[in-house]
């Protein structure tokens, strides 16, 4: 047996909700919509993986998403013009990536990171 996908599920009351987040500013593409359920991803073939950790690293809580970007500065502006709260960094971490947390439209602690060259 090979697993071939892992989907991260959050509870949303309000499904639309995710779009500001994660297509606009994101950059996710939209890949279902039936209303009660959004699926947001990318054409690219990703790595599957999932984690468990008892803290964050550098003291920080464990968040709930880790998204890796290509460009974390033009994220991070784009998580400002949004008016998202930043509630940590951004950081250069000794492990190699530069990042931030923010919170989701549903209160999810989202990772946004880039690793280091």
């Amino acid at each position: 047996m090979k697993v071939k996908r892992i989907v991260a599920n959050i509870a949303a009351t309000d499904v639309a909700a995710a779009k500001t987040f994660y297509q606009d500013i994101l950059g996710l593409e939209p890949l279902m919509d039936f209303g009660w359920i959004a699926t947001y991803g990318s054409s690219e073939t990703m790595r599957v993986q999932i984690s468990f950790a008892s803290e964050g690293g550098s003291g920080t809580p464990v968040p709930d998403l880790s998204v890796e970007v290509d460009d974390l500065d033009d994220a991070l502006r784009r998580v400002t013009a949004a008016r998202i709260a930043i509630e940590y960094g951004p950081a250069d971490e000794p492990w190699g990536v530069r990042r931030f947390f923010v919170r989701d439209p549903f209160g999810k602690l989202v990772n946004i990171l880039q690793h280091q060259p």
